[in-house]
C-alpha cells in the first residue's frame, strides 16, 4: 500500500546523505541563443537557463572524486567504514576501470587533509547503461547494505559529461556534474522501497548510442574537428523511447504497490524523473496521466473531453494503452533507416491527448504540487546524464528543508531512464530527521561562483583548443595533472591520466 504521511517501515535501506559537484564554467543559454540565432523563448521553456562545461583540467573522474570528498567531509563519514564505492557513468575515459580511479584520488586528498584513507576492503564497481547507470549502482548499493554489507556503508557516485557536436540539435542540452550518495541499512535522508520498484527494458537499436571509435569514420562530427565521444541520436524516436519505457516502469511500480494510477497520482508528494531537459519529465507525466485515465474505470468523461479537445478518438487511446509495441521492429531491417520510420510513433492519439493536457490549468496545478520541488534550481545545470536524477532529488530535498515542508513518510518516486533502452521507478520517502541531512546537501553552494563563458571561450573549450584567457585555476578540487606518454616494452602508460588534489 502507499505510505501515508508520518508512517514508514523502519527496515528499508536508503540514502543518508547527498553531495553535489558541478564545474564552475557556465554557458548561459540566452547568450548561446544569441550566438546561434536560436529562439530564446522556446529554449528557455523547453530546456532551461544554462549548462555547465568541464574545464581542461577535469573529467568524469575528477568530478566524481570532488562529490565523494564533499560527501565525506560534510557528513563526518569515517572512510574506514565504507565497504562499497560504485560509479555510475556513460562518460568513462578508461574502458578497464572506473571507480577505483575515484578511490585513488579521494585517498590522495584524505592523506593531505590528515584523515584516514578509504577501507582497503572496498568494492569498486562501475555501472553503465546510458543515463540509468547511477540508478543501477544505487540499487546494487542498497542490496549490499541489506545483505553482506549491512554493518557497513556504501557510496554511490553518478558523474557524467553531456557533450554534443556544435551545431547539432542536442547542443543546448549539454551539461556536466556529479552527485554522491551515502547508502545505509538505516537511512537518515530517505528510504527506498526496492520490493515495490518497477523495471522495464527493451532494445531500441539506434536510440542514442556511442559506437566505439566512430570518430575515425568519414563524415563524423563535421562541425567539430576533434577526437570525441559525441552521442548519435534520433530525435523524435528517442523521445518516444523515453516515454514508452518510463511509463512501463512507473506502471509496473504502481501494479506492485497494488493501487490504481489515479490514487497514486493523488497521494504521491513528489515526482522526480530523469531530466535531459526541462520539458521531458513534464511530457512523461502528461503521458502517464492520460494512460491513467484510460486504465481507470471512473474517468471516462474526463478522457472523452480531453480526446475531443485533441481531435482524437477515445478508442485509439484505449487501444494504445493496451498495446505493447516493439518500437525497433518497424525500422528498416537493413543498414538504411528511413526518416519516416524514425518519426513514426505507435502512441499518436495518446501523445496528442497529452499535448492538450499540458495546456490545461488543472494539470499545470498538478505539476506545481507534484513536480516543482527543486525543478527551478536544476534549470541551471544542464543535462547531467547519470547525475541528472539524483541532482534533481538533491535540489528538491534541499528546497523542502529550507521551506520546512512536512515530507516525513510522504510517498515520492524517483524515475530513472537510460537510452537504448531501460527505466526504473523507485518508491522513496523521507525518514525521521531528514531535514538535518538535507540542510547539508549544498546544492545551492555547488552552483555558486559560476564563470560565464564568452562564445570564443566556449567554442575553444568545446573543441579542445586553448582558452588561456579564462581566469580560473583549480582550488580545493581534483585536477588532471598530466597524461602518460610512455610506450616502451617494459613500461607503458600512454594515455593514462594522472591526478592531483589541488589544495
Amino acid at each position: 500500500m502507499i505510505l501515508q504521511s508520518g508512517t514508514h517501515p523502519a527496515s528499508l535501506p536508503g540514502v543518508s546523505a547527498l553531495s553535489v559537484y558541478v564545474p564552475r564554467l557556465r554557458v548561459p543559454l540566452e547568450a548561446w541563443c544569441a550566438w546561434t540565432a536560436s529562439p530564446w523563448d522556446k529554449v528557455q521553456s523547453v530546456v532551461g537557463r544554462s549548462f555547465r562545461v568541464v574545464g581542461q583540467h577535469e573529467n568524469v573522474y575528477t568530478m566524481a572524486a570532488n562529490a565523494v570528498l564533499r560527501l565525506i567531509r560534510n557528513n563526518d563519514i569515517d572512510p574506514r567504514d565504507v565497504g562499497w564505492l560504485g560509479l555510475g557513468t556513460e562518460s568513462s575515459t578508461d574502458n578497464a576501470v572506473g571507480a577505483v580511479i575515484v578511490r585513488g584520488m579521494v585517498d590522495q586528498a584524505l592523506d593531505k587533509l590528515g584523515l584516514p584513507r578509504l577501507s582497503r576492503q572496498l568494492e569498486v564497481p562501475e555501472f553503465k547503461h546510458a543515463c540509468l547507470g547511477g540508478v543501477y549502482a544505487l540499487k546494487s548499493a542498497l542490496r549490499y547494505v541489506s545483505s553482506d554489507g549491512r554493518a557497513r556503508q556504501a557510496i554511490v557516485v553518478s558523474s557524467d559529461v553531456a557533450e554534443y557536436e556544435r551545431g547539432s540539435t542536442g547542443e543546448q542540452t549539454q551539461g556536466a556534474g556529479a552527485v554522491a550518495a551515502l547508502v545505509e541499512a538505516e537511512p537518515r535522508l530517505f528510504a527506498v522501497d526496492l520490493a515495490h520498484a518497477g523495471s522495464a527494458s527493451d532494445y531500441r537499436g539506434p536510440d542514442f548510442r556511442k559506437p566505439f571509435a566512430r570518430h575515425f569514420a568519414e563524415g563524423y562530427a563535421k562541425r567539430t574537428r576533434r577526437p570525441s565521444d559525441f552521442p548519435v541520436f534520433s530525435g523524435k524516436y528517442s523521445t518516444v523511447s523515453y516515454l514508452d519505457e518510463t511509463v512501463h516502469a512507473v506502471e509496473s511500480m504502481i501494479a506492485r504497490l497494488g493501487v490504481s494510477a489515479g490514487q497514486y497520482y493523488r497521494d504521491v508528494r513528489a515526482l522526480f524523473f530523469h531530466r535531459p531537459y526541462h520539458l521531458m519529465p513534464i511530457q512523461a507525466m502528461s503521458f502517464l496521466y492520460v494512460r491513467g485515465l484510460a486504465r481507470g474505470d471512473h474517468h471516462h468523461d474526463e478522457l472523452e473531453r480531453l480526446c475531443q479537445k485533441a481531435s482524437v478518438r477515445v478508442a485509439d487511446v484505449l487501444a494504445e494503452t493496451a498495446s505493447s509495441p516493439n518500437l525497433f521492429a518497424h525500422l528498416a531491417p537493413d543498414s538504411t533507416v528511413s526518416p519516416d520510420a524514425l518519426e513514426a510513433t505507435p502512441y499518436e492519439a495518446t501523445s496528442a491527448a497529452a499535448s492538450s493536457l499540458r495546456r490545461e490549468a488543472e494539470f499545470l496545478d498538478l505539476l506545481v504540487k507534484k513536480m516543482s520541488l527543486g525543478s527551478d534550481a536544476v534549470k541551471d545545470v544542464g543535462n547531467l546524464y547519470c547525475a541528472a536524477l539524483p541532482a534533481w532529488i538533491a535540489a528538491g530535498l534541499e528546497e523542502a528543508a529550507r521551506r520546512e515542508l512536512a515530507l516525513e513518510g510522504a510517498p515520492m518516486v524517483a524515475v530513472g531512464y537510460g537510452s537504448g533502452d531501460a527505466a526504473e521507478a523507485l518508491p522513496i520517502h523521507a525518514v525521521s530527521g531528514w531535514q538535518r541531512t538535507a540542510a547539508r546537501i549544498g546544492f545551492a553552494d555547488a552552483l555558486a561562483g559560476a564563470i560565464d563563458l564568452s562564445q570564443a571561450q566556449y567554442e575553444a573549450i568545446h573543441d579542445r583548443r586553448d582558452a588561456a584567457d579564462i581566469e580560473y585555476r583549480p582550488r580545493d578540487e581534483f585536477a588532471i595533472h598530466r597524461v602518460g606518454k610512455k610506450y616502451d616494452r617494459g613500461f607503458q602508460d600512454l594515455g593514462v591520466e594522472y591526478y592531483e588534489y589541488v589544495s
